[in-house]
């Protein structure tokens, strides 16, 4: 599990290239896409499944070295990871606004951004060497124009670059009683958090249902993404803002990432990157 959203410092991080002469190579991790799964693969990333093997290629090599991936996840990148997040995308509608919180290696989001272009997405870490990894990846995949990396804790973030988005989301963060206090004030009234879950989602609905009522959500509902082509779909909570609850604290406000002078004056005023 990665570290809390609401850890780490502040800040711009310098970023590091992606290639290295360390870096094991995608030939010795087996980072293809398996013959089982092409058919879910392609199901649910379509025309862009050359994209989303660079993006497995990424996460397997560099994302290893870098400690954002386990060694032993890079032989299972495509089945516990890429197809999972993918899974998600069938739950948040054409042209919405995107925050994914405690983005880590970028899932859900850069997954997201790779299998939906009509996305825009901004990815919120606190964390500088995620933050490092995710820029370059962002641009590395070709995806500027859609997706925008924020270092901070959620809840700086709240008020300061980003408008409240559609659909907030989280994989892998936190309880779902912090994870809503976190998530929810990122979220616009009639918005959605969607947060991917594993067995245990109902329990912890049971558990925090209390807590998140009286953050201004719903009734948190599983929801179960992918049951056409994983073996294995994928667990989602979600759960409406259904009325805006001002946080009881919050932070200075994150600054997007810096990227090179070519890309600074595509950023909108919102922390959002303009569609060319």
């Amino acid at each position: 599990m990665r570290e809390s959203a609401s850890s780490g410092s502040e800040g711009v991080v310098p970023s590091e290239p992606l290639s290295s002469d360390t870096v094991p190579t995608p030939e010795e991790l087996d980072l293809s896409l398996p013959d089982a799964l092409r058919p879910a693969a392609e199901a649910l990333f379509g025309p862009r499944l050359d994209l989303a093997a660079r993006f497995a290629q990424l996460l397997g090599t560099d994302g290893v070295v870098r400690g954002l991936i386990g060694p032993r996840e890079a032989p299972r990148i495509w089945e516990r990871h890429l197809l999972n997040c993918a899974a998600l995308a069938e739950l948040i509608p054409s042209g919405a606004s995107v925050v994914d919180v405690g983005s880590g290696a970028g899932l859900p989001g850069i997954v997201l951004a790779v299998a939906r272009p009509d996305l825009t997405i901004a990815l919120v870490e606190p964390l500088a060497r995620r933050t490092a990894f995710l820029a370059e990846a962002v641009t590395a995949l070709g995806l500027d124009d859609t997706t925008t990396v924020i270092r901070g804790r959620a809840e700086e973030v709240v008020g300061g670059p980003l408008s409240p988005a559609d659909v907030v989301t989280a994989r892998a963060v936190a309880p779902l009683d912090r994870l809503a206090g976190w998530c929810l004030p990122l979220t616009a009234v009639g918005g959605r958090l969607l947060a991917l879950k594993g067995s245990s989602a109902a329990e912890e609905i049971a558990a925090h249902q209390g807590a998140v009522s009286r953050l201004g959500g719903s009734t948190p509902v599983v929801r179960v993404c992918g049951e056409s082509v994983l073996d294995a779909p994928t667990t989602v909570v979600e759960i409406v803002r259904e009325r805006a609850v001002v946080p009881a604290r919050s932070g200075k406000a994150s600054r997007p990432e810096r990227r090179s002078s070519s890309r600074a004056g595509g950023a909108s005023g919102n922390g959002r990157r303009r569609r060319g």
